[in-house]
């Protein structure tokens, strides 16, 4: 018998996936330094610390180390919050930062800044990656760091960048990795920016997972068990999606195969080269998967029995789920149970 998920819903349920995350390649962690200017884009700075926070969650042993700096012990952002720095401008030591962004905002003042250019200066000679939020690019585009990188910047800023910076190649995206710069326009794109970085830094697979936790409200709808890998798919098939969205709303009483098939007008054979081929997975795994997936929450978020839990994901016997959910999970779901209650 399989032993862990191996359709798409692996990556929602990475956290509780021990095996999945235990047996990925280890990654050096890497130190990420977000320096804060006085009247920063809060929502910016943690939609970009958000994503990598999350990333360390989602795996055996932490990614990135997050270093908070200010030219002061305190920051104040443009939502008038203070935040404190975990060290100073001037104790930055920046040669030894694999990634400083610079976090900018719509009241940042865009003038140079001689400590934080030779800061950024000595950070690329020594290969670390830099980038900048919101209009925080413009301070790498001051010290020389941007001549023939792309740069997203914010749309007020942008006739001033090219005046003052024409090597620099602005891009009309919201957000831009180009080589080791990176750079987003503005608050909302921020997290799929650092999302890129951490896609790049480590693989699809995890940064699916973050995306499962951070991005699931991007759908018109909001589903109880979101994939958002293959819900945000606009390239997916019509039938495929049809199947998809009568298991979503068929988890208490599945229905066989067949019956799915015959509902989207296609051959089972014919919807199971679909699944195969964008779910990883076949019809009848795949519906276990999102039922053990639907278990899970419940057994998390409810106090309800393990019979309820079992007769609410379509399992026909109190016995018929605890094996399934062992052998998914690697745990019994009471033992699962009292170790969230214990956490």
């Amino acid at each position: 018998m399989r032993s862990s998920f191996e359709s798409v819903l692996k990556d929602k349920n990475r956290l509780h996936l021990e095996r999945v995350r235990r047996d990925e390649p280890v990654m050096a962690k890497r130190r990420v330094a977000f320096v804060l200017l006085d009247n920063f884009s809060m929502m910016a700075f943690t939609g970009a610390v958000d994503a990598l926070v999350t990333a360390n969650l989602m795996s055996a042993l932490p990614l990135y180390e997050v270093l908070v700096v200010g030219v002061e012990d305190v920051v104040v952002s443009d939502l008038g919050i203070v935040i404190s720095a975990d060290c100073r401008l001037t104790e930055l030591q920046e040669r030894q930062q694999q990634l400083i962004v610079v976090c900018g905002g719509l009241r940042v003042p865009l003038q140079p800044h001689p400590l934080l250019r030779a800061k950024l200066r000595s950070a690329g000679n020594a290969g670390a990656m830099l980038g900048g939020l919101w209009n925080g690019a413009y301070f790498l585009a001051e010290a020389g760091l941007l001549d023939g990188y792309d740069c997203a910047f914010h749309p007020d800023g942008r006739s001033m960048m090219t005046e003052l910076f024409p090597r620099v190649r602005l891009s009309k995206h919201s957000f831009v990795l180009d080589r080791e710069r990176i750079a987003c326009a503005g608050a909302s794109s921020s997290l799929d920016m650092m999302l890129a970085v951490v896609k790049r830094d480590c693989g699809d697979s995890l940064v699916q997972a973050v995306e499962e936790v951070l991005s699931c409200d991007k759908l018109q709808e909001v589903m109880d068990v979101s994939v958002v890998a293959v819900d945000r798919d606009p390239t997916l098939p019509q039938p495929l999606k049809l199947a998809l969205e009568l298991m979503h709303n068929n988890i208490d009483e599945p229905l066989k195969v067949d019956e799915i098939a015959a509902c989207v007008e296609l051959s089972v054979r014919q919807l199971e080269r679909q699944f195969c081929r964008h779910v990883n997975a076949t019809p009848s795994r795949y519906y276990l998967e999102l039922r053990l997936t639907r278990a899970r929450q419940l057994l998390q978020q409810t106090n309800k029995s393990l019979a309820d839990i079992a007769v609410a994901c379509g399992f026909v016997s109190i016995s018929h789920f605890r094996r399934c959910f062992r052998e998914f999970f690697d745990i019994a779901p009471g033992c699962f149970r009292a170790g969230v209650r214990k956490g």
